[in-house]
């Protein structure tokens, strides 16, 4: 199959994380840069009326409790950088909710740390919240936790935390707004012969040799963050755009396919990226034999399998958890990510999805496994 353009790439996204750093949002550590933010909020609004949906990761909040507490220099103890963020988050999400309500947007706050992401209850949580704020219309608004992480559940930097939120809402595309163009062959301050790259591929070993260099005194990353961000973001088949924030409505003309700053696209489309890797997922955690009927249902047509037709379940797994659907042969036709755990779903095997409030104490999703969720077995 031929790879898409650059235009194609970004023309075609319509699920978009946008990453803004803490030298843009506080306008270099003087306060948060009211005026910057409401251009970005503006951007979004007439995005998310045009049918994208949008997921703001900003930092800042650090920078603007350091403002707030008087202090002229970041703090290297960990207890002194959570009062800070913890005094930096109120202004912060103050500034993005009141910007996008007078353009008619809701928007939420969500809080992230690592631990959130590295246990899989809790992943599928934040993710069913965040897909259900982007069905309603709301947009997010992410940051790090660091009123509690320690140094060992830190991000580290907001470029990484961008990148594993694409992942977990599955983008089209993540855009990385930062205080540079994009990414340069070399440091172009020290290297007369330092060109600009334009476009690449995402995981490409010669872009981590290109970038290097820390963040800003105010940031914690630098190019080399957005570039394994990047990375990352491509192994559920998210593309990337690093580009400079106070480019002239960067966000609308990225979303029409113009070509500004650096595109790292990923090789993978996002769907044969998470297919992939649930079928070549060698812990399976269990199994759901199915009657005739729901087998032709998934095999034949394509369908997502409903407790209903289940005649069996078989081993021990959470939710989340990739199992295999069997027919009645015992022969595996596919596998999936289970909406349910195996005590949950003995209890709603053979049952219509209107039984399960009264047999499980919460209604859940209807399917055990959805068909976005599914892939056939070779």
């Amino acid at each position: 199959m031929q790879s898409k353009t650059v235009f194609e790439v970004l023309s075609q996204a319509r699920r978009i994380v946008v990453k803004v750093g803490s030298s843009l949002v506080t306008d270099e550590g003087r306060g948060l840069d009211v005026q910057a933010i409401g251009h970005w909020c503006r951007q979004m609004a007439t995005l998310r009326q045009g049918g994208h949906e949008l997921i703001m990761v900003s930092s800042g909040a650090i920078a603007e409790g350091m403002k707030r507490l008087g202090w002229s220099s970041r703090p290297s103890a960990i207890h002194e950088l959570q009062a800070a963020a913890a005094v930096g988050q109120m202004g912060l999400v103050q500034v993005y909710e009141s910007r996008l309500r007078e353009l008619g947007v809701g928007s939420a706050q969500v809080l992230l740390t690592h631990a959130d992401l590295a246990d899989r209850e809790r992943y599928l949580n934040a993710r069913s919240t965040l897909l259900t704020l982007l069905q309603l219309g709301v947009v997010p608004v992410i940051n790090e936790n660091d009123t509690v992480v320690t140094d060992e559940i830190k991000f580290g930097d907001n470029d990484t935390l961008g990148a594993l939120v694409a992942n977990l809402v599955e983008a089209d595309l993540l855009i990385i707004l930062t205080d540079q163009q994009g990414l340069y062959t070399a440091d172009p301050r020290k290297d007369p012969t330092a060109t600009f790259v334009h476009e690449a591929q995402a995981g490409d070993p010669a872009l981590e040799a290109m970038a290097g260099g820390a963040g800003s005194s105010i940031g914690r990353g630098g190019m080399i963050t957005k570039i394994l961000a990047a990375k990352r973001a491509a192994g559920s088949g998210a593309s990337t755009v690093i580009a400079w924030g106070r480019e002239p409505d960067a966000l609308l003309r990225l979303a029409a396919g113009e070509r500004i700053g650096t595109a790292l696209l990923a090789q993978t489309a996002k769907n044969q990226a998470r297919k992939q890797w649930m079928a070549d997922h060698l812990q399976l955690r269990g199994a759901v034999e199915v009657d005739a009927g729901a087998a032709a249902k998934v095999r034949d047509e394509g369908k997502s399998l409903l407790p209903v037709g289940m005649t069996g379940v078989h081993g021990e797994f959470a939710r989340g958890d990739v199992i295999a659907v069997r027919d009645s042969q015992g022969l595996e036709i596919a596998r999936g990510l289970a909406n349910y755990s195996s005590a949950e779903a003995r209890l709603i095997c053979r049952k219509a999805s209107s039984d399960f409030e009264k047999l499980l104490g919460y209604t859940g999703e209807p399917e055990m496994v959805h068909r976005t969720n599914l892939v056939l077995s070779r």
